[in-house]
């Protein structure tokens, strides 16, 4: 079979490709570029040249470190002995993800841009370049820990089998088309069984650290926006402090707020309309439902009555038990068996049947 493999220049990627290669398949090495040279990327490649003892940290999959894992991926390719391409996504990337970043966040609500990126630009944008540019294949595989499964005529996502690096979470919105034409060959191994895999057969990156975090720079920098001082208030409106921006928050931060109280205060609501910044105790951070929009449904193409499954609100959660009752308007209203702390406007929520991912949306409210 001929796969084309996302390559990130990590452990994960490198090893699928390897193991992909020693099972007789012919592999085809992948990378997409995503940090260009106009916009926004310009501006911060300017000030880092200028900042001498600036170090690279590898620490997040988008920034201007790229350069260097892009060549740490060609090099990996080179030593399983398979051909490599790197394409530019750049545009696209800054089109469909960092733009929807910076509306989210001046809107005052919190996303996920790796959720957009997996499903837009990764396992879209990426594959179908490879196409455009006449590399023909059959799968496209990466080094995600989840599982792609045909049962009828639908494919499914399941959870990894390792639940502490389960990263079916993140791949919640692919579509049937999509899922159709993937393969995550780590979806059965341990993390650490990787790493050894990795080692056995000399690839640098055996002990390279996972990248924590999408950007690992200042998101301000990223925003683009001047400081707009407003006020930090208590449910009852009662002005505590002062903030520069209520995109500088997320909800349940404790933090770095600047104000002195009894007690210890969360941020519980980012108010664009009135530039304010919601405190209250921990009490008021737990909710016990949700509302949800924008969904994206795997076993079948909508949701028609009420359901009983598990449900995250974050990727690093244990599922834990709903309802979900489906809205007149597309949306969803999920009730959670169990209070659940800082629940996030932006964020995603995935359903869950044990370990078949149902589906999933954006919490609106």
């Amino acid at each position: 079979m001929k796969i084309l493999v996302g390559m990130s220049g990590g452990v994960d990627s490198s090893v699928t490709a390897l193991m992909l290669k020693e099972q007789g398949h012919e592999v085809i090495g992948a990378t997409m570029a995503i940090w260009g040279n106009t916009g926004v990327h310009k501006r911060i490649q300017e000030k880092l040249n200028k900042i001498s003892d600036k170090k690279p940290t590898h620490g997040a999959c988008y920034g201007p470190d790229e350069k260097e894992d892009i060549e740490e991926a060609r090099k990996i390719a080179e030593s399983i002995g398979i051909p490599f391409y790197v394409f530019d996504c750049a545009e696209q990337y800054e089109k469909i993800v960092l733009d929807n970043f910076k509306k989210e966040y001046l809107d005052g609500r919190t996303p996920n841009p790796c959720i957009w990126c997996n499903s837009l630009i990764k396992f879209d944008v990426l594959p179908k370049l490879a196409l455009a540019n006449g590399i023909e294949y059959d799968k496209f595989a990466t080094g995600h820990y989840a599982r792609v499964e045909k049962e009828g005529d639908r494919y499914l996502l399941k959870r990894g089998l390792n639940e502490g690096k389960d990263q079916s979470y993140f791949l919640y919105r692919l579509k049937q088309e999509q899922l159709a034409k993937i393969m995550l060959p780590l979806g059965t191994y341990k993390k650490e069984e990787i790493r050894a895999i990795a080692e056995q057969h000399g690839l640098k990156v055996a002990d390279k650290p996972d990248s924590q975090d999408f950007y690992d720079g200042d998101y301000n920098e990223l925003l683009e926006v001047q400081p707009k001082k407003g006020n930090i208030v208590d449910r009852d409106g009662k002005i505590l402090g002062s903030h520069e921006g209520i995109w500088n928050y997320t909800i349940g931060q404790r933090k770095g707020l600047g104000i002195s109280a009894a007690e210890p205060l969360y941020v519980l609501e980012l108010r664009k309309d009135t530039n304010e910044v919601v405190v209250g105790g921990k009490d008021a951070t737990m909710k016990d439902s949700l509302v949800a929009t924008k969904l994206n449904w795997i076993p079948f193409d909508y949701l028609t009555e009420e359901t009983r499954c598990q449900a995250k609100i974050r990727s690093t959660q244990k599922p834990t038990d709903v309802i979900v009752t489906p809205l007149e308007n597309g949306n969803v209203l999920v009730k959670f068996e169990n209070m659940q702390k800082s629940i996030a406007i932006g964020q995603s929520v995935v359903f869950y049947d044990n370990d078949i991912v149902l589906g999933g949306g954006i919490i609106d409210a």
